[in-house]
């Protein structure tokens, strides 16, 4: 009876560290995927704290449709209402994240298309430089969210490895969402004057 219960202690205590060599990796995993998460977060911010005086700028140089800075304006303010905590990367909050920056992409979209119909607005420098601020930001945040899934893939790969998974078990370490196109961007926009 000792003999069998040493054994098992022995097995318990082989099995911890195993898996308890993998919660340092896990720990350090877990806070780069934050950290990629908030670079996803700061470059949305960057452009949304652009897209005031982008309309700004569209007002005072053009009489424009008001309904399409109207949109502008609304999807941004709903945008910034939606926010996701870093430990509840789940793939709902993260589409529901996505879809709300994507309404900006779409408002903003129409509002670049519309500004077509107005060049005395696109010789503007203000203007100009407005734009392309928003071109780098959106090329930005394109680099954020490749650079968030990849740590979310090597992320993931660590907790569903063995023995990596019976670490993450024990501690609550849960796979994280990963971003994914947005429904429909297989297909080219149309852009029509």
């Amino acid at each position: 009876m000792k003999k069998v219960l040493i054994g098992i202690v022995a097995v318990l205590a082989i099995i911890a560290l195993f898996s308890g060599c993998g919660y340092n990796s896990l720990v350090k995993l877990d806070e780069d995927v934050k950290t990629k998460w908030g670079a996803v977060e700061a470059q949305y911010q960057r452009r949304a704290d652009l897209i005031p005086n982008l309309v700004s700028t569209v007002k005072g140089a053009a009489k424009f449709e008001q309904s399409t800075l109207t949109a502008v304006i609304e999807a941004r303010s709903k945008a910034s209402q939606i926010t996701v905590d870093p430990n509840k990367l789940t793939e709902e909050n993260i589409q529901k994240y996505q879809a709300a920056q994507g309404q900006i992409t779409q408002a903003l979209g129409r509002l670049m298309v519309l500004t077509e119909n107005y060049p005395q607005l696109k010789a503007t420098d203000q203007f100009r430089d407005l734009s392309a601020q928003l071109e780098g930001t959106e090329n930005r945040i394109t680099v954020a969210r490749t650079d968030y899934n990849a740590a979310v893939q090597t992320y993931n790969t660590k907790v569903r490895s063995f023995p990596n998974n019976l670490t993450a078990g024990m501690f609550g370490f849960s796979q994280k969402a990963a971003f994914k196109a947005d429904a429909g961007s297989q297909n080219a926009p149309k852009v029509e004057f």
